[in-house]
């Protein structure tokens, strides 16, 4: 489990957090865009992990229109702006709730979908929760020098050994992508 001193810290940084990281700018959510071009799924269940204040969680909410999107994270404040973005739902499609990454409140194969911006990777956490034949995003906003961000090299091997295949990754603006796709067991 991740440590409760993380939680607080993202507790004290969401107020202000849009306007310091402009997490709804393009420039921001690019590599995001990018990593789900290369898988080009129409998923019916989204998961985005480490959400923030919710841009990415919203962001693709535009992108699957009909979608299921929950955004995680691990801070109650950053769930509680979220939410106040989230407007008229009425059929409750895009839902936020404060959970930690590293042991996550869904069953096996929930999703079709899972996406990450800016934060460790928690690898078995994920291809839990993926089903056969879906898609993962790893975006990172500045690169190597990203905060949080893991080398490439360590991440495809770890990806491999928890049963992901088809990786592709690459850079848009100063950002960086990595799209995978888990495979079904043999």
């Amino acid at each position: 489990m991740v440590s409760g001193s993380v939680g607080r810290f993202f507790d004290r940084a969401a107020t202000g957090w849009d306007e310091r990281t402009s997490a709804s700018s393009a420039e921001h959510l690019a590599s995001l865009a990018a990593g789900l071009d290369a898988l080009s799924l129409r998923p019916e269940r989204v998961l985005d992990l480490g959400c923030g204040t919710g841009a990415g969680t919203l962001f693709l909410a535009r992108e699957f229109p009909t979608a299921g999107i929950r955004g995680v994270d691990l801070s109650e404040q950053m769930v509680h702006k979220a939410q106040s973005k989230i407007g008229l739902d009425p059929e409750g499609r895009v839902t936020f709730r404060v959970a930690d990454a590293s042991r996550l409140p869904y069953n096996e194969g929930s999703f079709d979908l899972v996406t990450q911006v800016n934060m460790p990777v928690f690898f078995g956490q994920i291809s839990k929760v993926l089903r056969p034949g879906g898609g993962l995003v790893l975006a990172h906003t500045r690169g190597d020098e990203t905060p949080f961000s893991t080398p490439e090299p360590l991440i495809r091997r770890k990806l491999k050994a928890h049963g992901f295949g088809s990786i592709h990754s690459g850079a848009v603006g100063e950002g960086t992508w990595l799209a995978a796709t888990l495979e079904a067991p043999a």
